[in-house]
């Protein structure tokens, strides 16, 4: 049996230690307080107790399954884990720059960025904040305003000479963020949403079923 020491920091402050082996356990995968009770050795009160204070201050979500899933305070953390490996490759595979952007208040913050090793490339650096309503594709993305194949794309729009294709990555019905490819458009044979769109939906449906467990 697995103790609550073994899988998190043991500050000698009990309840915070065994709250966040809680966080751990969930942010592996999706679990109910019985199973959670089980695997930290916790009696099931007190995990549903911990729980559902964890719940209500954000750090974890319950589902309609009544399996505890991370909380929107550490979706942006998880989200980015499991969006990087597949951002990873579709800048590989595509030769281009992909981003990761996710909505924040008014604004869209480019969480994941990774760059290609040609010589001509684009390169946002991640943290970079822009407003959710200023051009481009990934800011329409965010909105929902794709086209009926499920991605949006740009022309110029914030950069002469720059295309970009996005399509959004939803968490049940809300959209949580849009996956972004970014090029000259001299490399971009038709349009952006020709070149790469089917592409980029498909990486951004991907992330989306990984967010899904």
């Amino acid at each position: 049996m697995t103790s609550v020491r073994d899988n998190g920091i043991d500050t000698g402050v009990g309840v915070l230690d065994k709250a966040m082996a809680i966080v751990a356990v969930c942010e592996h995968r999706p679990s109910s307080a019985a199973r959670i009770a089980q695997e930290l050795s916790m009696t099931t009160s007190t995990t549903h107790r911990l729980a559902g204070a964890l719940t209500a201050h954000g750090l974890l979500h319950r589902d309609d399954a009544g399996l505890y899933r991370p909380g929107p305070r550490l979706q942006p953390r998880r989200l980015t884990a499991l969006a990087r490996p597949c951002l990873d490759r579709l800048t590989k595979e595509l030769d281009e720059t992909s981003q990761l952007w996710v909505p924040s208040g008014t604004d869209r913050v480019c969480a994941v960025s990774t760059v290609p090793h040609t010589e001509l490339r684009v390169v946002f650096d991640a943290g970079l904040r822009l407003p959710l309503t200023e051009g481009g594709s990934a800011a329409h993305a965010l909105r929902g305003l794709t086209g009926p194949d499920g991605w949006v794309e740009s022309v110029s729009t914030r950069t002469p000479g720059l295309g970009s294709v996005s399509a959004p990555v939803r968490e049940g019905e809300d959209i949580v963020a849009a996956v972004c490819v970014v090029a000259p458009l001299f490399r971009m044979p038709g349009s952006p949403g020709h070149a790469y769109g089917a592409r980029v939906a498909a990486s951004a449906a991907e992330i989306t079923r990984l967010l899904a467990g």
